[in-house]
């Protein structure tokens, strides 16, 4: 704990019978409430705002992250952040939430993986501009190809629909995970992909220990878990069916489809990839701003 912090984990009530017996003082917990309160005690939660490191560069690219949003704000072209929310088992597995119901509802008194019957990788993409998610349920690994398939899914069903005049994607991304910003896999897959939808992908991604400022994770994630809260994920049917009905009162609205391929993990790049590399590294922070241009196109 902070020890610039005063704290106590004791209820009103614990608090009220110490103060008899340290002091002498009988006084109910109501007036220990009223106490609290005055000298602004309230019930609080540890909160995770700390960086667990400072990176060189970090605000600077905050900054160009602001300035390439502001830019395509005012363009024909997508603004989108992408991520993956947090892995998902199927099976009769304890879940968080209450519900209505009629009967208890029981599920496997430990929450060991081997009891489960499939896994979920919700990849997901969210429209800045439109306000919608738009997440692939894989039921394989996090890769890299898995990452480029979401958003070939997203641009084939949306995306193209949405901005048909579109020459550039914005993509705010981590810097780890399938779509690491220090992985080769990742830059080849996301070249191929611009090859095939003919449109400049530009990836910015955020600095390391920052990920929480990505857009995704606090106007989409939160609210697809309130729309599954308590649920227990029997079938993947049943896991889109949920989070489709994700709604808040600002009009966010969710698309979900199944990917139910199997992806290779430890895939390499091809031999000569760092010779034919087409990747377009920025000038300013190339390790975390860069775009794959679609063969024959020309910046």
């Amino acid at each position: 704990m902070d020890d610039t912090v005063l704290w106590t984990n004791l209820h009103p009530a614990q608090i009220a019978e110490l103060m008899y017996a340290e002091f002498g003082l009988k006084v109910s917990k109501t007036v220990v409430q009223k106490l609290l309160k005055k000298h602004n005690y309230r019930r609080r939660k540890a909160q995770k705002k700390r960086a667990a490191k400072q990176v060189p560069q970090r605000n600077e690219q905050f900054e160009n992250i602001a300035r390439l949003i502001a830019e395509f704000e005012s363009s024909d072209n997508p603004v989108v952040s992408l991520d993956t929310k947090k892995k998902e088992y199927l099976g009769n597995l304890y879940r968080d939430g209450h519900l209505y119901t009629l009967a208890e509802v029981q599920t496997w008194d430990h929450d060991f993986t081997s009891l489960a019957t499939g896994v979920i990788i919700p990849h997901s993409i969210y429209d800045l501009k439109r306000n919608t998610g738009y997440i692939n349920l894989g039921t394989s690994k996090d890769t890299s190809e898995f990452a480029c398939a979401s958003i070939r899914n997203w641009w084939h069903h949306e995306g193209r629909r949405n901005y048909p005049h579109a020459t550039v994607i914005l993509i705010l991304c981590d810097g780890g995970g399938s779509n690491s910003s220090r992985h080769s896999i990742f830059k080849e897959d996301l070249q191929k992909l611009a090859d095939e939808l003919g449109v400049t992908i530009r990836i910015a991604h955020y600095p390391p220990y920052c990920s929480k400022y990505n857009p995704i994770e606090h106007r989409l994630f939160p609210h697809v878990t309130r729309a599954c809260q308590g649920v227990i994920f029997t079938a993947i049917e049943l896991v889109k069916e949920l989070m489709e009905k994700t709604t808040t009162t600002k009009g966010l609205r969710v698309t979900v489809q199944i990917i139910d391929q199997v992806y290779k993990t430890g895939r390499k790049v091809a031999d000569d990839f760092k010779e034919t590399l087409r990747i377009v590294f920025d000038r300013f922070l190339p390790q975390w701003n860069y775009m794959a241009v679609p063969n024959g196109q020309v910046i």
